[in-house]
């Protein structure tokens, strides 16, 4: 039997992918082995969002290389879309296949066999219209499932690289969202987690179909699913109806991951974001209302290009104003092809520092401010995996609530991947400590001593 061996790096989208290139392997008749043993094939999922995921994705390449040099070494992926010339140029790679076309990886392999020619098989992702189906019945992680819904943006932000290796928007049929999202729950997933490149874009390109829709259609059409998460929504894709579906829903989790970027005007229109902070504002304000105790996650750069020490200010103040429950913040770097890159004015690291770390403390102070409101309330947790560093206790498990806080608590290896009810004893961050209250699908017999205790 062949084998296969896999690498992914970069977001949630291409851990997907993985997957479902690795359902079609699988099909073909191969046996999936760790990437450090010895194999046949290595498949390298690369990404290309910043110079530093070029780099990594390389070191892994020759890495691939030098473990097994008879293997045939495939590389696929956004860096593998934008610079397949730069990728063929490494000695001993076979194969190179990009965003699309997944579907003919196993042809180009046996091509590569049969001729010892390297393929280059990657094709313009501009002309691209259509989703490319990907079927992933189930997840070598076992406990949340993720649902790709969408591919591709047309945004075009001056600091991103993504519409290049990515193409334009195009989202994938309704019928095939609902059925593999039944096949996930029949598989046993509880939660899943809509993902794509622009997620909440999904049926921009369709006449009489939208996003809200689909939430309806997932909420009602697909049985046994207990939780939708959503993966990142753009505050221009928050319209009135998807608050009304989310207002209505009682599937869809409090929790929503609504970029930033910048709470400054000035630094919103040189990124080429489609929003201004008072609209940003207005948005999350009217949600908060339909479903309070929201928790609000979201991206912010800082040192963007010509950002002053006002803007900067002018961004800290927003995200005070706004109480975010914890904040991704990185450092504006510098992705060669980009307008942003070339723009003048570029700051010095240093102060791109000083800055991140200004906001990763207002983002701690936030995220504790946030998690204290459910002090004392018992909360739906899907444990995912036991702690290995808490040394004290052998059973402590940890995974999150619907509105996304991070939950340890004592607890057994059947409970990974079911609903628990846990009483929050001690909030924090980035852990909350909890009590196991009882399973979900068990009779209700302990919670009552346990809340009036």
């Amino acid at each position: 039997m062949p084998t296969v061996a896999f690498h992914t790096l970069g977001c949630k989208v291409n851990h997907y992918e993985t997957e479902g290139i690795w359902q079609k392997f699988k099909a073909a008749g191969y046996e999936r082995v760790d990437f450090d043993h010895d194999s046949d094939v290595y498949v390298i999922n690369t990404c290309t969002v910043t110079n530093t995921g070029d780099k990594k994705s390389r070191q892994v390449i020759r890495r691939a290389i030098r473990k097994n040099p008879e293997a045939v070494v495939c590389v696929t992926g956004c860096y593998a879309q934008t610079s397949p010339g730069e990728i063929m140029e490494i000695p001993g790679v076979d194969v190179v296949v990009g965003t699309q076309d997944r579907g003919k990886m196993i042809e180009y392999i046996e091509e590569h066999q049969e001729y010892r020619q390297p393929i280059n098989g990657v094709s313009n992702i501009m002309k691209n219209r259509v989703f490319e189906e990907m079927d992933v019945p189930e997840f070598s992680d076992r406990t949340r499932a993720s649902l790709k819904i969408q591919e591709g943006c047309n945004n075009f932000c001056t600091f991103c690289i993504i519409p290049w290796s990515r193409g334009l928007l195009r989202s994938r049929e309704p019928e095939n969202v609902l059925k593999q999202a039944q096949q996930l729950v029949d598989a046993g997933y509880k939660e899943i987690v809509l993902t794509g490149i622009h997620t909440a874009g999904y049926g921009e390109d369709m006449k009489d179909y939208n996003f809200a829709q689909l939430l309806r259609d997932l909420e009602e059409k697909v049985v046994g699913l207990k939780r939708i998460r959503i993966s990142s929504i753009e505050a221009s894709q928050i319209t009135d109806e998807v608050i009304e579906v989310l207002d209505q829903s009682s599937k869809i989790v409090r929790h929503l991951h609504i970029p930033l970027q910048s709470g400054s005007d000035t630094v919103l229109e040189r990124m080429r974001r489609k929003y201004s902070s008072s609209f940003y504002k207005a948005r999350v304000e009217k949600i908060k209302q339909a479903l309070p105790g929201l928790a609000i996650t979201s991206d912010v750069i800082v040192g963007f290009p010509g950002e002053t020490e006002d803007e900067f200010m002018e961004t800290y103040r927003f995200i005070q104003e706004i109480g975010f429950s914890e904040l991704h913040v990185f450092p504006f770097s510098r992705r060669t092809g980009t307008p942003a890159a070339r723009m003048d004015n570029q700051v010095e690291d240093e102060v791109k520092n000083d800055r991140v770390h200004k906001l990763i403390d207002l983002s701690n102070k936030q995220a504790k401010e946030y998690a204290s409101m459910f002090e004392g309330e018992v909360l739906e947790v899907i444990p995912e995996e036991r702690l290995t560093d808490d040394k004290e206790e052998e059973n402590i498990f940890v995974g999150y609530t619907d509105n996304y806080l991070k939950v340890k608590f004592a607890g057994s290896e059947d409970m990974i991947g079911k609903i628990v009810r846990v009483k929050i004893k001690d909030s924090g961050y980035p852990y909350n400590e909890g009590t196991f209250v009882r399973i979900m699908d068990e009779p209700n017999i302990n919670e009552k001593v346990e809340l009036s205790s």
